[in-house]
């Protein structure tokens, strides 16, 4: 895929590192093919495809890699151990190609959603004593949406941000 891309353009200036999926099952019983999944969904393929972006990047002088992280990279989970862990190990990638990257042109963020209203967190939302309980500490009182994301995906990507790097959005 990332050959077809650049084959089919000259120059790729901004990735954004937007796939995540989220398997739902206690520790002690969280499966090992839930696991694995996960980790190559939201940790595997984010390395794989900044890896190969960032060379072009750095042999055309720069771009913006922008990864989607989670609050959970910093406060943990409950029910979700891979969900956790490879939004954590996001969290380490910004960080990562932040400090390798940034002197050759590229400036490396995330962005670190709270309790955002996707197909990720349906069951969370129907479940009323849940949905009140998380609600109860969001200090805007309201789940975001994808659209609370413009503006920083914006500013991330733009030249606004060319001192910005190695950081995470909260």
């Amino acid at each position: 895929m990332v050959k077809k891309v650049l084959e089919e353009n000259d120059r790729i200036d901004i990735l954004v590192n937007n796939a995540g999926m989220i398997l739902r099952k206690p520790a002690a019983e969280h499966p090992d093919e839930y696991w694995f999944k996960v980790i190559d969904v939201n940790l595997n393929a984010q390395f794989l495809l900044s890896r190969e972006f960032g060379k072009h990047m750095i042999e055309k002088g720069g771009g913006k890699i922008i990864f989607t992280c989670s609050l959970l990279s910093f406060q943990g989970g409950v029910n979700v151990p891979g969900y956790t862990a490879s939004k954590s190990g996001v969290a380490g990638l910004v960080r990562a190609f932040g400090n390798e990257w940034g002197s050759k042109g590229i400036c490396v963020n995330g962005l670190a959603p709270g309790y955002i209203a996707t197909n990720n967190t349906q069951a969370l939302r129907e479940d009323p004593e849940r949905s009140k309980s998380i609600l109860d500490r969001i200090p805007i009182g309201r789940w975001g949406t994808p659209d609370d994301f413009k503006g920083p995906i914006v500013f991330l990507a733009s030249k606004a941000s060319d001192y910005v790097n190695g950081t995470i959005l909260l």
